[in-house]
Formats: C-alpha cells, sequence, structure tokens
C-alpha cells in the first residue's frame, strides 16, 4: 500500500511489479468491446430514431409532404431492428451468451437485409436524379433518395461493426467459460 505522504517502502525500487497479479486478458477484452459496443448502440439509436421520426411524421402529417416525403418501404421492416439493440444492450451487463447470440442474428435479419433491400428500392430513383437531375421526394429541401442513402451507409457500416464486436466478444465470453471448465 502506497503512503500519501514520506517516502517509498524500504527495498523496493519499482522493478517489483512483475510478480504482482494481472487482469487477465479475456476480462479486458470483454470490457473493451463492451465498450465499443455501447458506442454503437448508441449510434444504433439515433439513427433508428431518426428513421422512426420520419416515418412517423410522414404517417400522422406533423410535417408536409413537401418537407418530409414518404417513407420507402425499407424502412418500415428496418424500424424492427430495436429488438437486436435492445437484446444486445442486455446481454452485456451479465455476459449472457445467448442473448449476444439472438442479437447478432436478429441484427442480420432486421438490420442489415431492410438495408439491402431498401438499396435496390431505391436504385431506380437514384438513378433517375443523377442521370437526370429529377427527384420527386424530398427530406427539407434535400433529395430523399441521397438523404436516406447516406443513412444507409452509416447504419450498414455500424451493424457491421456491432456483429464484428459480438463476436469477438463471444469469442472471449466463450474462451473464458472454456478456462473455467478445465479447472
Amino acid at each position: 500500500m502506497t503512503s500519501r505522504v514520506g517516502p517509498r517502502a524500504a527495498g523496493t525500487d519499482g522493478s517489483d511489479f512483475k510478480h504482482r497479479e494481472k487482469v487477465a486478458s479475456h476480462y479486458q477484452m470483454s470490457a473493451s468491446l463492451k465498450s465499443e459496443i455501447r458506442k454503437l448502440n448508441f449510434v444504433h439509436l439515433l439513427l433508428w430514431l431518426l428513421v422512426a421520426a420520419q416515418v412517423i411524421a410522414s404517417k400522422l402529417d406533423l410535417v408536409s409532404s413537401d418537407k418530409v416525403a414518404e417513407p420507402y418501404r425499407w424502412e418500415y421492416p428496418y424500424l424492427i431492428s430495436l429488438f437486436p439493440l435492445v437484446t444486445g444492450s442486455l446481454s452485456l451487463p451479465k455476459n449472457n451468451i445467448s442473448y449476444l447470440v439472438i442479437s447478432m442474428i436478429s441484427s442480420g435479419l432486421f438490420s442489415i437485409a431492410p438495408l439491402f433491400y431498401g438499396s435496390m428500392e431505391m436504385l431506380g430513383e437514384a438513378q433517375q436524379l443523377y442521370r437526370h437531375g429529377k427527384a420527386y421526394r424530398f427530406i427539407f429541401g434535400w433529395a430523399a433518395v441521397t438523404v436516406m442513402y447516406l443513412v444507409m451507409v452509416v447504419a450498414v457500416q455500424v451493424h457491421a461493426w456491432q456483429i464484428y464486436y459480438s463476436k469477438k466478444l463471444l469469442d472471449a465470453w466463450f474462451d473464458s467459460t472454456q478456462e473455467k471448465k478445465k479447472k
């Protein structure tokens, strides 16, 4: 134990740290990956709120159709992507492997699949915009297809990183459970 005042304990020159216990690497990795996943979950929540706000504002006529375009069809199934977000968040505090696996699988189904479908759905409209300069849907003066493609680019990256970090976290948790079984 160190003192706040006075010299260092007799007989120590600071080089006696090698014998001390260290935190196991899988615990360090688990804490670091959980932190990254929480950050990505926050960005995912912001993207989800953005899409939900557009759908709600359009369907409830809160804003004129000149300001906010009708939602694309892919946006409705994307709203289900809140499920992988919740299950992933619930898996982190208690290292729940089954919730994390459910989150990873449902992230592919409810997050990435609608985004890929949406990219195909909006492709014709994007081609028309960039070939002829004509857009028929707008979000606050911007072409809706451009705005939604930007949202999709960010969302695909966020979801891909979520799945990647979740897989690494799953491996860290699985390694720690295997080490416990060996003992």
